[in-house]
C-alpha cells in the first residue's frame, strides 16, 4: 500500500476500514469461474515464520522477490518516501547487501519480481514504480528492470527505464508479476474490481508502453507473483492469496498469516509454498505452503526416486466453506457485506480527507 509524495497526499487505509476488509475479505469471492476451489486448511504446522527483517532502514517493505541465482537472498524494498534502493536478506533477516538503482525515481515503489534471463541464464530484477493513490495523479508508471548483480556486495546499479500506461484509464496498482516461460510483463491494480494487465511482449523505451486487461483481479489486490515454472500465479490482498492457472481460472484460496498490514507475496525456489510480508519495522516474513492442487507437477524422475507421502490437505470446496451454517445465500451476503464495506470506507476515506 502506498504513501505518495509529490503531486499526491499521504493515502493510508484507516484502522477500522483495514478491520473491516479483514472480516469481509474471507466472504468476498475472487473474481473465477469455479464451481468448487480448494482451501488451504489452517493449522501450527502449516505456516511457519522464517525470518524479521532486521534492517531498521527497511521500515515499509512493500515487495518481495526471491533471487533466481543466489540461494537464500530475498529482496526487498520501501514504500514511497524513501530512496530507490533495493535490500537483499539473508535467511536470518539481515540485509547482506544493498543495491542502489542510481538512474531511477522511487516516486511509489510498490513491488519487486525476479526472472531469469533466458539466453544467458542470469538473475533479472523488476521494480514496480507503480503506486498511483489518486487513479491518475501520473500521466504514466515506470518499472525498472536490472541485471542481478553477481555478488552480495554493496553497490550502485543502472536500470532499464520502461514507461507504461493503461489502455483503458489511470489506476492504482501494487502487484508485477513476470511469466517465466514468455518473459511477458503484468501488472495487478488494487481496486474494488481490478484487473490483471498484460505488457506488451516485447517491450520499448523509446515510447509508453500500453498495459492491455486480460482477466479480474481480487478486491484491493497489494501483490502478485508468478510460479518458478510459470504453472500458476498468486494475487495477495489484504486478507487473502489466492492460486491462478491462468486469468479467471482459479485453483485455490490459500489463508495468510495475521499481518499488520500485508504488502508482499512470492514463491519459494522450488514452487512448493509462498513466502509473504509486511510494512512496519522489524517485520516478519512467513513461509505459507501451498495446498497440493496448487503446487507444480513433479518431474518424472523425481517421482520415481522419491518414496515420502505428500502432506495431506485439508481442502473444502468453495460453497461448502462460505455457505456451511449460515442460513444465508452466499450470493445475498456477499453482496450485502461488499456494500456495506464500499460504504464505510467510503465515509471514512471523505471524513479523513476533509
Amino acid at each position: 500500500m502506498g504513501s505518495t509524495t509529490g503531486r499526491t497526499r499521504t493515502s493510508r487505509i484507516p484502522r477500522a476500514a483495514l478491520a473491516l476488509f479483514v472480516v469481509a475479505g474471507p466472504l468476498l469471492p475472487a473474481p473465477a469461474t469455479a464451481a468448487a476451489v480448494p482451501t488451504a486448511a489452517r493449522a501450527d504446522d502449516r505456516e511457519r515464520m522464517l525470518f524479521r527483517i532486521r534492517d531498521e532502514r527497511i521500515s515499509e517493505s512493500s515487495g518481495l522477490a526471491v533471487s533466481p541465482t543466489h540461494k537464500g537472498i530475498v529482496y526487498t524494498h520501501n514504500d514511497s518516501g524513501h530512496g530507490p534502493q533495493i535490500y537483499a536478506i539473508g535467511p536470518d533477516g539481515r540485509t547482506r547487501a544493498t543495491f542502489t538503482i542510481g538512474n531511477a525515481e522511487a516516486r511509489d515503489w510498490e513491488a519487486i519480481a525476479a526472472s531469469t534471463d533466458r539466453a544467458t541464464g542470469r538473475g533479472v530484477l523488476w521494480i514496480a514504480d507503480i503506486g498511483d493513490n489518486l487513479d491518475g495523479a501520473w500521466p504514466d508508471v515506470s518499472v525498472y528492470k536490472v541485471a542481478e548483480p553477481r555478488t552480495m556486495k554493496d553497490a550502485t546499479l543502472r536500470a532499464t527505464r520502461y514507461r507504461f500506461r493503461y489502455a483503458d484509464g489511470p489506476r492504482n496498482a501494487e502487484g508485477v508479476m513476470v511469466d517465466p516461460r514468455t518473459g511477458r510483463l503484468y501488472v495487478v491494480s488494487k481496486e474494488f474490481s481490478g484487473g490483471v494487465y498484460a505488457a506488451p511482449a516485447k517491450l520499448r523505451t523509446d515510447r509508453v508502453n500500453v498495459l492491455r486487461r486480460v482477466g479480474s483481479a481480487p478486491l484491493m489486490a497489494t501483490d502478485a507473483a508468478y510460479a518458478p515454472d510459470g504453472s500458476s500465479f498468486v494475487i495477495r490482498t489484504y486478507f487473502s492469496a489466492s492460486v491462478y492457472r491462468s486469468p479467471g481460472k482459479l485453483i485455490a484460496h490459500v489463508t495468510m498469516p495475521p499481518l499488520r498490514q500485508a504488502e508482499s507475496i512470492a514463491y519459494t525456489a522450488d514452487g512448493t509454498a509462498l513466502l509473504t510480508g509486511s510494512e512496519g519495522e522489524n517485520s516478519p516474513v512467513y513461509r505459507v505452503p501451498l495446498p497440493a492442487a496448487a503446487r507444480p507437477a513433479p518431474s518424472p524422475t523425481r517421482a520415481r526416486t522419491s518414496s515420502a507421502r505428500p502432506r495431506a490437505v485439508k481442502a473444502t470446496s468453495g460453497a461448502a466453506a462460505g455457505d456451511g451454517g449460515l442460513g444465508v445465500p452466499m450470493s445475498v451476503l456477499w453482496v450485502a457485506v461488499a456494500l456495506g464495506a464500499i460504504g464505510i470506507i467510503g465515509f471514512v476515506a471523505y471524513r479523513t480527507g476533509r
